[in-house]
């Protein structure tokens, strides 16, 4: 990353770590600095993550000492909806394509779809996707026979449905994470 955006991200960042405390008890900004400034990869990762919406934030990991980032926008982020689940389930429609899916821009931005517990310790942490829905990480067996799995906030509930994966819909996306 060229000087400027690296500042103009790791500003952004910080002050979304530094109005978000609840997210990460224990985490000092100067120790997931220090990561990233050894991680290219990562920055570029986290500016993807930004730029289609995601407002990526520290979530603290706990068990390992990770630092792991997720999207913590207040909706499904902007800049992934729209999409089916993988690229099986792109390549089995036949009309009205989405432009990508979920698992394959997740890949290409170096990130990862979060799981059902990943998506409920989220919204433990404040309310998401109220209006949206995300796409999470789909177990095989469920995935084999043609389905995929999204979540979302309603009546103060998790609910996390399914679907056909080669069905998209303007309302859902999917959140990301990233571990440094």
């Amino acid at each position: 990353m060229k000087s400027k955006p690296h500042d103009e991200l790791l500003a952004e960042l910080k002050s979304r770590f530094e109005a978000n405390t609840n997210r990460h008890k224990g985490v000092t900004w100067a120790a997931v600095e220090q990561r990233l400034l050894k991680n290219a990869a990562a920055l570029k990762s986290l500016a993807s993550m930004e730029a289609s919406g995601g407002e990526p934030d520290v979530i603290g990991d706990k068990k390992t000492g990770d630092i792991v980032f997720w999207d913590c926008s207040p909706q499904s982020p902007d800049g992934r909806r729209s999409l089916c689940y993988d690229r099986e389930a792109l390549e089995s429609r036949k009309a009205h394509k989405p432009k990508n899916s979920a698992v394959e821009m997740a890949r290409s931005m170096g990130i990862e779809l979060l799981t059902e517990d990943e998506y409920r310790q989220l919204q433990k942490l404040g309310e998401f996707d109220t209006k949206t829905s995300s796409w999470i990480e789909t177990p095989s067996e469920v995935r084999s026979l043609g389905g995929a799995l999204f979540c979302d906030r309603r009546f103060n509930k998790v609910f996390v449905y399914h679907n056909g994966a080669e069905s998209y819909y303007a309302g859902r996306g999917f959140r990301g994470k990233l571990r440094v």
